[in-house]
């Protein structure tokens, strides 16, 4: 016989892994114990060697689909340390907080089919009730307010089970023992239901809401709530991680005047549906895009329209939506229903005819999403942006957005990560010397915030938040703080050591230089695209694809960052490691006149290049030129001559923004790359096939030699610009040359790529930035790379956006770290 101590970590809580445990002993004849700790689940065993050897097996082998098992450590016991009670039996003894908060908190998951299939079921007591859940599916770290993960320690602490529930809680071979939010219509959540009496929410905002506290009554609220969509309302309504915004899809008046009550003119709007036959009928779906529809986490997918992407294999029964939901983008975001009361919801409007509802953030633009029902009636229902509002009783204690991600070529690639993926933690690569635990402070734009923790082996992990948004405002800084602490809190963390974007503007960066002279503490400030390409190497490093003192070269293709030599870097060629990096190409810069005015009027800058490269007087520029007025002309040129107002830019964002507005194809950004998206789109409807490559002949960039040794290339655009105008002047349709324009950067990027690695002695290029979410460039240039022998790197982990940022100023923060402990 064998007394053990048994030590399971990883993701474990929340995921029904105590009676997992529990059935696992009965079935191999373990006695002893299972209780929930800070640090994972512990359990004392005593059975045969050979039963335990089995026992130990199963918990990695079998664990429950919701769960991720890290390390199972065992260790004798001491004789004597076993008493008589502990060989009488298997039991889950009650949870224990005396550990460090080292253990990781499932993610919310999806509604399991057991769920659901009850949910329909005119016979099951939890019939329609919109929260039902299991061990298997839920709400998980949308409602921990602390570990270890007990019912106590969510927001469910104030919804004491009924006789039922708690029997069902208390039953180890029930699905439901220990299902944390379990309940029912006796004693859980309910929907409620407020709406603005003819239009005007003001005079009613004291009204009591109707509540669902019976099957018949939260019927009744879902009923209303569809109805209302079918008639053209706009109601938010409460989800796991914050409130959406839903209008009926197919109804253009209604999309149009979500847009106008939302702020968001243009950019597009995602859709949920109820099942993977209709998201047959809107896309092109292959089995990696099914298997993220209808799996577990449930982000939305970026799928290929069917409408927009030609006539090959259409359905005449395809679905047909407003035209302003996604305008005509080649893509359309869409997600399957991953809660009970949108399952409900989509049941119901199916039933009315209704087969998509837009489902987008219940918030203004720029402004982090409505959590709280009181709030979210004061800012979604009062002011006007939604005729109602279907809340519930069941506070969010974590802001989430729902996740976006794409499949390129067969691998997922996160968009935007946040629920269901964060704060999922991320390998980091091994080091020598001892590190502190550092808070990477993240970027302005599409904003995380990164924390590390050390492992006993030289390797660490580290917790990315979700996405967070744009930190340019009070509201959104105070989310970003919130997310900080939130995860401090949670995993017991106390950053010893900061790391921050060199912008000197951005808050996040602020609070950093702040906080660290404050406390004296480590400040490690990053430059922004080295974090882009230190991002994709640590990913690889920790999985074994690079060596830990591997160089690559990093090409980071972005819109804005801060260069360590006063202009806006974005089309850097960066020969870099983890802990530093030289710059040896990169665009030849121009002006930016009114700075962020530029971003926003692709014409101002698009004027501001031609002018710096001699071409404003090609007749191709006539139609720029024409489009803005003389005023606007005399200012720009003002503004460029004299150096006012115009930082200089080599952001190969702003290149393709210049391209969008000469060709008349967007001018202007109501969204942040409106005009490189809209680029992109005119390029693939000129691309009769995507798995093709296209032989475009547009001239490439011309490299000025550096004047000295130390310099670096400096890649000129006019050749690709001066072509750009000429097919304008000879009459070459728009999305021929965007698509032209876009091979020309490919191949152009490739063979500068190529000789700097010849060069360099390199043979690995990663790839980074924000103009990578452009898929066809992605795929273009990977093509072109692999083509010349080089290996190609790309995040899967995290977004090629600014969402990678925080990761990998975390990983470029240990290194300089650890490289100075060990000297």
């Amino acid at each position: 016989m064998r007394h053990v101590h048994i030590h399971v970590t990883g993701i474990v809580q929340g995921v029904g892994m105590r009676p997992f445990v529990y059935r696992e002993a009965m079935a191999h004849g373990i006695c002893g114990w299972v209780l929930n700790a800070g640090d994972g689940v512990h359990i004392e065993a005593h059975a045969p060697a050979d039963a335990l050897d089995a026992f130990v097996a199963a918990l990695s082998a079998h664990a429950p689909a919701a769960a991720r098992v890290e390390r199972v450590d065992i260790a004798d016991l001491e004789p004597g340390g076993w008493s008589a009670a502990d060989e009488q039996g298997f039991r889950i003894v009650a949870s224990q907080d005396q550990t460090a908060h080292t253990t990781l908190v499932s993610p919310d998951i999806a509604t399991c089919d057991d769920c659901l299939r009850e949910l329909f079921d005119p016979a099951d007591r939890r019939y329609h009730y919109p929260f039902i859940n299991c061990t298997n599916c839920g709400p998980r770290f949308t409602i921990i307010r602390s570990l270890p993960y007990d019912r106590a320690a969510t927001s469910m602490n104030c919804f004491p089970m009924c006789p039922e529930c708690a029997a069902e809680y208390a039953d180890p071979l029930d699905r439901r023992f220990h299902a944390q939010p379990d309940a029912c219509f006796d004693c859980g959540p309910h929907i409620t239901w407020r709406e603005a009496v003819n239009g005007d929410a003001c005079g009613n905002s004291s009204a009591t809401p109707a509540v669902g506290t019976t099957r018949e009554a939260s019927d009744a609220i879902i009923e209303r709530c569809v109805e209302l969509l079918a008639s053209g309302g706009i109601v938010a309504i409460k989800g796991l991680g914050g409130f959406h915004l839903a209008c009926d899809a197919s109804n253009e008046q209604a999309v149009a005047e979500l847009r106008r009550r939302k702020r968001r003119s243009n950019k597009p709007l995602a859709v949920m549906v109820r099942d993977l036959a209709d998201v047959e009928r809107l896309c092109h779906v292959n089995d990696v895009e099914r298997g993220l529809l209808a799996g577990s986490i449930r982000p939305i997918v970026l799928l290929r329209r069917r409408a927009v992407c030609g006539s090959d294999g259409d359905s005449p029964d395809a679905l047909v939506l407003a035209p302003s939901v996604a305008h005509d983008l080649p893509e359309l975001g869409v997600m399957l229903p991953y809660t009970p009361l949108q399952h409900l919801l989509l049941a119901v409007a199916e039933a009315r005819g209704m087969h998509a509802l837009v489902m987008t953030s219940g918030n203004l633009s720029e402004e982090p999403i409505e959590t709280d029902d009181d709030l979210a009636w004061e800012r979604l229902v009062a002011a006007g942006i939604a005729d109602a509002l279907l809340g519930n009783d069941r506070a969010i204690l974590s802001r989430y957005d729902d996740s976006v991600v794409r499949v390129v070529d067969g691998a997922v690639m996160p968009v935007r990560r946040a629920r269901g993926y964060a704060p999922q933690p991320l390998p980091l690569p091994a080091c020598d010397g001892t590190v502190p635990c550092i808070l990477a402070c993240g970027p302005q734009q599409k904003a995380t915030i990164a924390l590390t923790r050390e492992g006993t082996n030289g390797e660490a992990t580290c917790f990315v938040s979700q996405h967070i948004g744009d930190v340019e405002n009070g509201g959104t800084f105070d989310a970003w703080n919130a997310a900080r602490t939130r995860l401090e809190d949670l995993f017991d963390l106390a950053p010893a050591a900061l790391a921050c974007d060199l912008h000197p503007s951005y808050l996040s960066g602020q609070w950093a230089r702040e906080q660290a002279r404050k406390c004296n503490l480590p400040l490690v400030e990053v430059q922004h695209h080295h974090a882009h390409i230190a991002s994709v190497m640590a990913e690889a490093i920790a999985a074994g694809q690079l060596a830990t003192d591997t160089r690559v070269l990093g090409i980071a293709f972005d819109g804005t960052g801060a260069g360590t030599d006063g202009t806006i870097w974005g089309g850097e060629f960066l020969v870099a490691s983890l802990d530093g990096f030289e710059r040896t190409a990169h665009l030849l810069t121009w002006a930016l006149p009114g700075g962020a005015a530029s971003v926003r009027d692709a014409r101002r800058n698009a004027f501001a290049l031609l002018s710096e490269l001699g071409l404003l007087e090609h007749p191709g520029a006539a139609q720029l030129l024409d489009s803005l007025d003389e005023q606007t002309r005399s200012v720009t040129a003002t503004m460029i001559e004299r150096g006012i107002n115009s930082p200089r830019t080599s952001s190969m964002g702003r290149l393709f923004d210049a391209a969008a507005a000469i060709l008349g194809i967007c001018d202007k950004a109501t969204y942040e790359g409106e005009p490189a998206i809209e680029l992109e789109a005119a390029a693939w409807r000129a691309f009769s096939s995507e798995s093709a490559c296209p032989t475009g002949n547009m001239a490439s960039f011309s490299v000025t030699e550096s004047s000295r040794p130390d310099d670096c290339h400096v890649l000129n655009s006019r050749p690709l610009f001066e072509a750009l105008l000429e097919g304008i002047r000879t009459g070459v349709p728009a999305g021929k040359l965007a698509l032209d324009f876009h091979v020309a950067i490919a191949r152009a990027s490739a063979r500068i790529a190529s000789e700097i690695c010849v060069r360099e002695d390199l043979d690995t290029v990663a790839l980074s930035g924000g103009v990578f979410m452009n898929r066809l460039l992605l795929r273009l240039l990977t093509h072109e790379l692999k083509d010349a022998s080089l290996a190609v790197l790309v995040s899967h982990a995290v977004p090629v956006n600014d969402g990678c940022i925080a990761y990998g100023q975390a990983a470029i923060a240990r290194a300089r770290l650890a490289q100075t402990a060990s000297r």
